[in-house]
């Protein structure tokens, strides 16, 4: 075998290992979707969004008060971690370029976001819920507001260093500050990255469980009260789904369901919203 056949072959075993690697995680993913799928249809009803909890044991129910308080924390997260996590990393790419104290912050940050969300739960609970004395839909908000932010911060890092330094010297040939430099050209350039980031963030936090297990804990009743025990989607699901109730069993597969679609349509519309803003 010449060189040329042997390199043809080496690729060709990298193309058919690579080809099974993705079609083995793509199975995987579409098995996970289509039980999501069959199971949450068929607990789909109205009553899901307009009731609340029946008492246990009692048939029929919702969850509207955990699709606010899901709604609610998940806002509140968001208006705490992006903002933070967006100008963190124009800090980063920007003004600490190539500086130590950038990489630092850079390494403590990927150091975060693979840090379990359970210790983040803890953390919070230490220094907010046992200091105050009661959970709270504020506690939960910060606790995953502290997941959301190293995802935006290292995703918007990495997206505005991929904007070409030409750009920027562009913009200050034309007289313009730094400031405008970053808001009108180079946000625009990195755009789609930044709210990618944005969107993979509130993914993850959405389908979180164990920080609202220790922050907001649950609330089987309606509440818009942050200041006490909020209900949440997801500690619902988990709760029904280790329960002994088939009624449970149906409306945990439909608010899995729900959350899947939900994260599904934001994606899709943030997408056409930026083609149709930036071409």
């Amino acid at each position: 075998m010449n060189i040329r056949q042997k390199r043809k072959a080496e690729s060709w075993i990298a193309l058919f290992c690579s080809s099974l690697a993705a079609l083995f995680g793509l199975f995987w993913l579409v098995f996970i979707l289509t039980d999501v799928l069959i199971h949450g249809i068929s607990g789909l009803n109205l009553s899901l969004f307009f009731n609340d909890p029946a008492p246990a044991g009692v048939d029929g129910g919702g969850l509207r008060n955990a699709f606010v308080g899901q709604l609610m924390i998940i806002g509140v997260a968001a208006c705490i971690g992006v903002p933070v996590g967006v100008l963190g990393g124009t800090f980063l790419a920007e003004y600490a370029r190539g500086r130590s104290l950038a990489r630092v912050i850079s390494v403590l940050a990927d150091i975060m976001v693979s840090v379990p969300s359970i210790i983040i739960g803890t953390f919070v609970y230490a220094v907010m819920v046992k200091p105050l004395g009661h959970f709270s839909g504020w506690a939960g908000a910060v606790a995953l507001a502290l997941i959301m932010i190293p995802v935006v911060l290292r995703t918007t890092e990495d997206m505005l260093s991929l904007v070409p330094w030409t750009l920027r010297e562009a913009a200050f040939a034309l007289g313009a500050p730094y400031y405008k430099v970053i808001t009108q050209v180079v946000y625009r350039g990195a755009a789609t990255g930044i709210l990618t980031g944005i969107l993979l963030s509130i993914a993850r936090v959405a389908g979180e469980t164990a920080p609202l297990l220790f922050t907001s804990f649950n609330n089987a009743f309606f509440s818009v009260n942050m200041n006490g025990p909020m209900p949440s989607l997801t500690v619902s699901i988990f709760q029904y789904a280790m329960g002994p109730y088939e009624d449970w069993h149906a409306q945990a597969w439909a608010a899995a369901f729900i959350i899947t679609v939900v994260i599904l349509v934001v994606t899709i519309t943030s997408r056409l919203i930026i083609r149709w803003r930036y071409k």
